[in-house]
C-alpha cells in the first residue's frame, strides 16, 4: 500500500511536471507579455466545464501560468491566483466530496498570496466578461469582420486575408499579442494612481475564505480522529484563522461591513470550544511547527532540555550548541476573552440575524466553559434564544444551542449549583444525546427505519468534529448525580406516596431498573457508580455515596487547573447537605421524638451552624414539622395529620399530575423518548414495570376494578393501557368515597320521592 501511495505521488509530480513545461513550451518565457498570459488564460477559464475537458489538467496549467505571471505586478497575478483557486474548488464533484490536505494547503498559500497584496495597498474589483475579453485582444477579431462587411472585393475575401495592424505612434508593424500589450500599457497609463490600486478579478475573497473553512472542516469529519493525520490536519487551523484575521481587517479597511461580519463569524467558531488552558498550548505548539518543522525531524542533541554544551565538538555535538529550541512567549496583553467579546460585538452590530444568533450562542457557550455562569445565564435569558430558537430552522444552529445548554448545565453543576444544572442537562440528557449534539449517527435498526437516504447524508455532514466533542461520560455524571442530589430527597419525603412529584424521571427509571436486579457486581460505568452512590445516599450513608461519585475518572477531563478536586470538595459537601435531608426524611418522623444538634453534627461532620440553617430551611418550607429548643439544643418533632381540606387539595393535586403525566406519555410515545425505547432500541414502558410489585400489593389488601380505571366511584373506570398505574389513586379514594356513601344513598332516596311526587301531579 505505501508503495501504491509513493508511485502515485510520483506519477503526479511528473504530471505537473510535464503541464509545466507544456506550458512553458507554447509561451516562451524571453517574448511573454502579460496580454499574452492573460490570453492564454482566459482561453483556460472557457474551457472549464467543457465535455472531454480535464480539470486536473485545466489545474496544474494555471498553476504553471501563476508562477509565470509573478514579474508582472499583482495586476496581473492577483486574478490568475483567483483563477487557480477556483479551479481548485471545481476538483470537489459533490457535497460529500473533501479537499485532500495538499490542495487545501496550496489552496491556502495562493490566498494568503492575495491578502499579502491587499495589506499593501491594492483593492479587489469585481470583473466583467467584456472587460476581459478587452484585455486579451478579443476586440480585435470584431474590428476584422467589421472591415470584412465594408470590403469593396467581397466579405470573404476580406476575412481571408491577414490584416495588417501598425502601430500609430512608430508606424511599424505588429502582430495581435503586441498590440493588445500595447492598449493594456496605454490603458493603464491613463488610469489614476486610486485606479492602479483596484485589481479587477473574477470571484468573491469573503466567499473563498467561508469555502477554505468548509473544507477544513470536512476533511476534520472524514479523517479518523484515532489517526495521527487527524493531529497533523489541526495544525492548520493557526493557518485558517489567521487567514479569515486578513480578510476581515481588508474588508473592515473597505468599509465592506457585511464581508467583515461573516469572516468575524467564522473566526468565532474557531475560537469559542477553546479553553485558554488548552489554547495557550495550542497556540504555542503551532508557533514552533511554523519556526522549526517536525519535532521528529530535529536532531537528538536539540531536544534534550539540558544546557548549552561547550565550544569543544569534541565532546558534544554542534546541534547542543544553543539548547532546545523554544518559541517566546507572546507580549500581547489581549486574551481570548477580550478578542471573543469584541468579535462577537461586531457580529452583532453587523451581521445577518443567523450569525448573530450564532454568535450570540458561542459567545455564551465560551463563558459556561470558563465557569462564568451567571454571565452566560444573563445573555441566555436577554437573547431570549430559549423562546426563538425553534423558529429558526437551521438544523445545524439548533445542533449549537444544544451544545451551548449542555456546557451551561455542566458550569452550573461546577460551581455547585445544582438546581440549574439539572434544568439545563435534563431536556438533552432524556433522549438521543449523540444525535442532539452531532457526535454520532445511531446505526440501529429501531433508530434508521424513519430515514431516508438523503437524511442520512444529511446527518453525516452536520457532525461536529472530534476535538470539539462534549465527553458524554462527563456529561451523564453532571446529569445523574444533579438528578441523584435532587430526587433521592424527594424520593425519602414521599416514600409512602409513590406518585408523587417526580424530578426527574430519566433517574426514576435508571434507579428502577438498578433495584430490579437480582445481582450487582462492582460498578463499572458512570452509571453504576451514581446509582450505587443514590443506593447508599437513601440510607443515610453520605460517606459511601461520597466516596463513590468523588473515585469517578471522568473529573480528570475537566479543563482547569485545580478544577477536578475542586469538583470532589463541592460533591463532598453537597453529598453531607443532602444525606442529612435525606435521613431527617426518612427516619426522623417515624423513629424519633427528638434528635440532638451535637448528635447529627457527629453524624454528618457539618457545623452547628450549617445543621441549623439545614433543618430550619427545612421546618420554613414545611417539610419538617418540628420546632427548636434552644436551651437544650434539640429538635422537637411533631407528628402532624392533615386535614381533610389538604387531603382533598392533595388528591386534586394528584389527579391534575395524572393528567399532565398522561399527555407528556402521549407526546413521548410520537418522540420515541423515555419510556419507549431503551438502550437497545425496544419499546418498552419501564414505569409500569417498576409499578407492577405495588399494584399487585394493592390488589391483595382490596384493590382491584376494571383493567384501567380501578372500579371505585371515586376512581373512574375504563381499560386504558396505563390503568393499571392509576391503582394506587382508586384504593386511596375508596377510603374516602365509603363515608359518603351512605349521604350519596339517603340523596338518593330523597330524589326518588320527589320525582314520584313529580309524575303523580
Amino acid at each position: 500500500k505505501r508503495t501504491r501511495t509513493i508511485e502515485a505521488g510520483e506519477a503526479e509530480t511528473a504530471k505537473a511536471t510535464e503541464s509545466s513545461k507544456a506550458v512553458k513550451s507554447v509561451l516562451d518565457p524571453e517574448t511573454l507579455t502579460a496580454a499574452v498570459l492573460l490570453k492564454k488564460v482566459h482561453e483556460l477559464i472557457l474551457s472549464r466545464g467543457r465535455r472531454g475537458t480535464d480539470n486536473r489538467q485545466v489545474l496544474r496549467q494555471l498553476e504553471a501560468l501563476s508562477k509565470l505571471s509573478l514579474p508582472f505586478g499583482p495586476r496581473v497575478e492577483v486574478p490568475v491566483l483567483m483563477n487557480v483557486v477556483t479551479a481548485q474548488f471545481d476538483l470537489q464533484r459533490t457535497m460529500d466530496d473533501y479537499m485532500p490536505t495538499k490542495t487545501w494547503k496550496s489552496c491556502a498559500n495562493y490566498l494568503i498570496r492575495v491578502g499579502d497584496v491587499l495589506d499593501e495597498g491594492y483593492k479587489l474589483g469585481q470583473a466583467s466578461l467584456e472587460q476581459a475579453k478587452e484585455s486579451v485582444g478579443a476586440g480585435l477579431g470584431k474590428n476584422k469582420m467589421k472591415a470584412a462587411a465594408n470590403a469593396a472585393d467581397g466579405a470573404m475575401a476580406a476575412v481571408a486575408a491577414d490584416e495588417e495592424l501598425v502601430n500609430p505612434h512608430t508606424g511599424e508593424k505588429e502582430t495581435q499579442d503586441e498590440r493588445a500589450e500595447r492598449l493594456r500599457l496605454e490603458k493603464e497609463e491613463a488610469m489614476t494612481d486610486e485606479e492602479k490600486k483596484v485589481i479587477p478579478v473574477f470571484g468573491s475573497y469573503a466567499l473563498f475564505l467561508s469555502r477554505l473553512e468548509e473544507e477544513y472542516v470536512k476533511s476534520l469529519q472524514h479523517i479518523s480522529p484515532h489517526s495521527s493525520d487527524y493531529v497533523t490536519r489541526l495544525r492548520d487551523e493557526s493557518k485558517l484563522v489567521e487567514l479569515l484575521t486578513k480578510g476581515q481587517q481588508y474588508y473592515v479597511r473597505e468599509n465592506l461591513v457585511a464581508e467583515a461580519a461573516s469572516l468575524a463569524q467564522l473566526r468565532v467558531e474557531h475560537i469559542y470550544y477553546r479553553h485558554d488552558t488548552i489554547a495557550e498550548q495550542v497556540d504555542k505548539a503551532a508557533a514552533f511547527y511554523k519556526k522549526f518543522g517536525e519535532m521528529d525531524m530535529l536532531h537528538p542533541a536539540c531536544v534534550t532540555e539540558s544546557s548549552p554544551g561547550s565550544d569543544d565538538y569534541s565532546k558534544t555535538h554542534p546541534g547542543a550548541a544553543c539548547g532546545m529550541p523554544t518559541v517566546e512567549e507572546s507580549t500581547k496583553e489581549t486574551s481570548s476573552r477580550e478578542l471573543l467579546d469584541d468579535l462577537c460585538t461586531f457580529v452583532y452590530q453587523h451581521g445577518t440575524d443567523r450569525a448573530k444568533t450564532r454568535a450570540m450562542i458561542c459567545h455564551i457557550y465560551y463563558h459556561a466553559l470558563h465557569s462564568r455562569f451567571l454571565e452566560a445565564r444573563d445573555l441566555l435569558l436577554m437573547s431570549h434564544l430559549q423562546e426563538t430558537i425553534v423558529n429558526s430552522g437551521d438544523v445545524a444552529t439548533m445542533i449549537l444551542f444544544n451544545r451551548m445548554m449542555v456546557t451551561l448545565g455542566m458550569a452550573a453543576f461546577r460551581l455547585g449549583n445544582i438546581w440549574s444544572a439539572h434544568q439545563c442537562l435534563s431536556e438533552i440528557c432524556s433522549g438521543r444525546v449523540r444525535e442532539l449534539l452531532a457526535q454520532g449517527v445511531n446505526t440501529g435498526r429501531m433508530f434508521n427505519n424513519d430515514k431516508s437516504a438523503e437524511q442520512e447524508k444529511a446527518e453525516k455532514r452536520r457532525q461536529v468534529p472530534y476535538h470539539q466533542h462534549i465527553n458524554l461520560d462527563l456529561l451523564e455524571a453532571c446529569h445523574l448525580i444533579s438528578a441523584m442530589l435532587l430526587e433521592v430527597p424527594n424520593m425519602a419525603a414521599a416514600s409512602e406516596d409513590r406518585r408523587a412529584r417526580v424530578i426527574s424521571r430519566m433517574f426514576r427509571k435508571h434507579h428502577d431498573i438498578y433495584d430490579r436486579q437480582v445481582f450487582t457486581g462492582p460498578p463499572e460505568q458512570t452509571r453504576d457508580f451514581v446509582m450505587r452512590a443514590a443506593k447508599a445516599l437513601r440510607k443515610g450513608d453520605w460517606k459511601t455515596c461520597s466516596n463513590y461519585i468523588t473515585s469517578m475518572e471522568v473529573w480528570k477531563l475537566v479543563p482547569g487547573a485545580g478544577a477536578a478536586d475542586a469538583i470532589k470538595t463541592m460533591l463532598a459537601e453537597k453529598t453531607k447537605l443532602e444525606g442529612l435531608r435525606t435521613y431527617l426524611f426518612a427516619f426522623a418522623a417515624e423513629s424519633y421524638d427528638s434528635l440532638s444538634l451535637n448528635t447529627l453534627c457527629g453524624m454528618f461532620e457539618m457545623t452547628k451552624n450549617e445543621v441549623h440553617s439545614v433543618v430550619s430551611k427545612m421546618m420554613i418550607n414545611r417539610e419538617l414539622y418540628a420546632s427548636w429548643d434552644q436551651p437544650t439544643e434539640t429538635i422537637v418533632l411533631r407528628k402532624v395529620e392533615p386535614s381533610s381540606l389538604q387531603i382533598m387539595a392533595l388528591q386534586f393535586a394528584e389527579k391534575a399530575a395524572n393528567l399532565v403525566e398522561a399527555n407528556e406519555r402521549l407526546l413521548d410515545a410520537q418522540s420515541g423518548s423515555y419510556g419507549y425505547r431503551d438502550g437497545d432500541g425496544d419499546y418498552r414502558d419501564h414505569r409500569y414495570r417498576g409499578n407492577r410489585h405495588h399494584n399487585q400489593h394493592d390488589r391483595r389488601h382490596g384493590g382491584g376494578g376494571g383493567r384501567g380505571g380501578g372500579g371505585g366511584r371515586g376512581g373512574g373506570g375504563g381499560r386504558g393501557k396505563y390503568g393499571r398505574n392509576n391503582r394506587n389513586d382508586n384504593n386511596r379514594n375508596r377510603t374516602d368515597n365509603r363515608g359518603n356513601r351512605n349521604d350519596n344513598r339517603g340523596n338518593r332516596y330523597d330524589n326518588n320521592r320527589n320525582r314520584n311526587r313529580s309524575h303523580n301531579n
